[in-house]
């Protein structure tokens, strides 16, 4: 995996700790270097600092989307939610704010992999021992009682199933789910009713989590 960042202390900490963790660990640190790494290297993540001397993170992840469709998780210390929609808009798969632990990151890297190493397309079945999407049948269940979704409903939920454990903004969810622009607050409400339907305590969700001022994120079952 590629680490691009410019501060030297945080590459060598990311380098020992998932080397220690059975990684292989490439270093960048300028975003000309990470895409020249890129176009020679067998890359299977990318992390990615967006204040880098030479380029803008964004610009960064617009080129490699050009090129490749390698995960890249970005490590920022900015906090903005303006500047995790970009990155996520752009083709980020998912945004760690410094500073980080080790096991978070860790967690998202993995589910990365997942999502590399899975066939292009939407997975067949979702189960996180609790809820269970089968996106074949069309079947919802919560434990062992079905449960019945609006046509709008289930077109949310099956896209985060096809997501799982992958931040998506609003603004994809929208474009995907009702195809013309359409005012967020209709979302909200959508998600607002399936956590009635599906989740054990809709107060205090475990499976559609909020990303704020961002979007959702379906938890990934281990």
């Amino acid at each position: 995996m590629l680490v691009v960042d410019d501060e030297p202390p945080i590459r060598r900490f990311l380098r020992t700790s998932l080397s220690a963790q059975g990684y292989r660990v490439i270093e960048a640190e300028a975003g000309g270097t990470a895409l020249r790494c890129l176009r020679h290297t067998a890359l299977d993540v990318i992390m990615l600092d967006l204040g880098l001397p030479d380029m803008d993170g964004l610009d960064v992840i617009a080129d490699i989307r050009r090129q490749s469709s390698v995960p890249i998780i970005i490590l920022s210390s900015r906090d903005e939610e303006r500047a995790k929609v970009q990155a996520l808009d752009l083709g980020a798969d998912d945004y760690v704010t410094k500073p980080f632990g080790m096991e978070e990151l860790i967690a998202r890297i993995r589910t990365a992999l997942r999502h590399r190493y899975q066939a292009q397309g939407e997975r067949a079945v979702y189960n996180n021992g609790v809820l269970s999407v089968d996106l074949v049948r069309r079947i919802v269940r919560v434990g062992e009682e079905e449960i019945r979704l609006s046509r709008r409903e289930y077109d949310i939920l099956s896209l985060l199933v096809a997501h799982a454990g992958k931040v998506l903004t609003h603004q994809f969810i929208l474009r995907e789910v009702w195809k013309t622009p359409t005012n967020v607050q209709y979302l909200r409400i959508y998600i607002k009713q399936l956590r009635q339907k599906i989740e054990p305590d809709p107060q205090e969700p475990r499976f559609i989590l909020t990303e704020t001022g961002v979007g959702y994120r379906l938890h990934e079952p281990y």
